[in-house]
């Protein structure tokens, strides 16, 4: 199939398949004609992308699931481990917008929000107001 049925199975933009051609994560067939040819394995493949880009993995950490997912002889603990590295990740960046949210809650509870120029939200910004 062509890349805009590809496309259209996989639910992926012409140019994110391209682009992940580009990169090494799909090898689609060639028609004689130079012209891609993509199979429904490559559709399969697209949509496990597109479903681990999801859940917010990086496109190299896509790479590996990707390995691991057809290499029959895989250890499920390798697969394991990629996604418990990703979970730390994001409790990580859990944990830093709460911090940002916190400190956003205060400075807007301080401002008084009316005429007056001064604010505490530009102060901070800007650096003339201790954190």
């Amino acid at each position: 199939m062509n890349i805009g049925h590809a496309s259209e199975k996989s639910g992926l933009p012409a140019k994110t398949i391209r682009y992940y051609e580009d990169i090494g994560l799909l090898k689609p067939d060639r028609s004689d004609n130079g012209y891609r040819d993509y199979s429904m394995s490559d559709v399969h493949k697209l949509r496990f992308l597109q479903r681990a880009r999801g859940l917010g993995f990086s496109v190299e950490e896509c790479r590996q699931l990707l390995a691991l997912y057809e290499d029959k002889d895989r250890a499920s603990s390798d697969v394991k481990s990629i996604a418990r590295t990703k979970l730390k990740e994001i409790e990580r960046k859990l944990t830093e917008l709460r911090e940002l949210q916190h400190t956003l809650q205060h400075l807007v509870a301080h401002c008084h929000g009316d005429q007056r120029p001064d604010c505490p939200i530009l102060e901070r910004i800007s650096g003339t107001r201790p954190e």
